[in-house]
């Protein structure tokens, strides 16, 4: 890795580390708020504003952020096509469940089990082994901003020496509304990149995602460079960036309660179901962004067609309409389900990855440090940032 997970401080957008009162407040205002959420209205911020002059509302309630995630007529989510360029992200109706389907292939069960196997599990190894014996660690930087990187670098069959590059211009790309011209120039260097990737493959496959994207075809017509650009630079980011976060989040959870990381480490069964309160109660990121199509009543709200939504998934998971005691970080919580992945027919692609990844990485964690702790020799852990968040550093002894 040539560059530290937080020099690109404006990915975070903002410092705020407990989002979570002002998001509370919101949501007793009403489901569905006129106006921005308070969280992102920041005099000194010269990013690129979406949709300006559009009527904005936000949607705090569990309800709310629901009936809109599915509500795919009604809302669309082209309105990132101008932060990320065409995905499949931004497709709608037809359109969307034709690559959907196509696209989705690549993750079947079988190909996520031989990836556990032969690229995730030996990743999680390979970056242990290089600090087990010291017997103290910063995890942020020795696994969770590595992991996602490495393992979805194989998985597309990119070569070693350009992981840490394309893994800045993901990054860098993502935080667009942060810093709209380093976006934009990121996502041509990734475009180009894949270009020659891409053409590579077509001449000679291999036996990798890339190879088998190029071979994809929607209603018999293959899939064309632009499409299968579109589509990588959906999954980098959110392969890299969101995982790294959402892992991070669940070891800060943990770490801070190490009653329930002790209940963990005896019981893995309880695995599955602590990723998931990990994600409901620390998200990866607060907000997911709609641009209204057609005129809605949501919750009592009128929406009309042209609005832009703040759709506040830190709010719904919180919601204490739909859980009980929502603040609370608790892995024995019947489960319920959150919306940190989405809703509807834009729910993420690669969720079944990112938990394998998150469960296959605690896991090794778990039974190769001993006795795992926070470091008191620092400052105490805390998540950061506003519209993405995690720790920027998890400082631990072990052993």
């Amino acid at each position: 890795m040539t560059f530290d997970p937080f020099e690109l401080q404006d990915t975070i957008l903002g410092d705020i580390r407990d989002p979570f009162p002002a998001l509370a407040a919101g949501r007793r205002q009403g489901a569905v708020v006129t106006g921005p959420p308070e969280l992102f209205v920041n005099d000194e911020d010269d990013g690129f504003e979406i949709a300006p002059g559009a009527p904005t509302f936000t949607a705090y309630s569990h309800e709310a952020v629901t009936t809109i995630l599915r509500d795919g007529e009604g809302f669309s989510s082209s309105i990132l096509a101008e932060v990320v360029g065409q995905t499949i992200i931004q497709m709608d109706g037809e359109e969307h469940r034709r690559h959907r389907a196509v696209i989705s292939t690549g993750f079947r069960h079988k190909a996520l089990a031989r990836w556990r196997t032969e690229l995730i599990e030996v990743v999680v190894d390979e970056l242990i082994d290089r600090f087990v014996d010291a017997r103290r660690a910063e995890l942020v930087r020795a696994v969770t901003f590595d992991f996602p990187v490495q393992v979805i670098a194989r998985i597309l069959g990119l070569p070693q020496g350009d992981y840490s590059k394309f893994q800045r211009w993901s990054i860098e790309m993502l935080s667009g509304l942060a810093n709209w011209e380093r976006g934009q120039a990121a996502a041509r260097a990734l475009d180009t990149y894949f270009g020659e990737i891409v053409a590579e493959r077509r001449r000679a496959p291999q036996d990798d995602l890339i190879s088998d994207l190029t071979a994809a075809a929607v209603d018999g017509h293959r899939l064309t460079d632009r499409e299968i650009f579109g589509f990588l630079r959906l999954l980098l980011p959110a392969g890299i960036e969101t995982t790294y976060r959402s892992s991070g989040n669940l070891l800060y959870a943990l770490l801070t309660h190490p009653d329930q990381l002790e209940a963990v480490r005896a019981d893995r069964t309880l695995i599955p179901q602590a990723i998931e309160e990990g994600l409901r109660w620390e998200p990866p990121i607060l907000f997911l962004l709609r641009n209204a199509v057609r005129d809605r009543d949501v919750c009592g709200t009128n929406i009309p067609a042209g609005a832009v939504v703040n759709v506040c998934i830190g709010a719904a998971n919180r919601d204490e309409g739909f859980y009980d005691d929502p603040d609370r970080f608790d892995v024995l919580r019947a489960p319920r389900q959150h919306v940190t992945f989405g809703w509807g027919p834009h729910m993420c692609l690669g969720m079944h990855l990112a938990r394998m990844e998150t469960t296959v990485a605690i896991n090794a964690i778990l039974d190769r440090l001993p006795d795992l702790r926070v470091d008191p020799d620092f400052e105490p852990p805390f998540v950061q940032g506003t519209a993405f968040r995690s720790p920027p550093a998890l400082h631990v002894r072990f052993g």
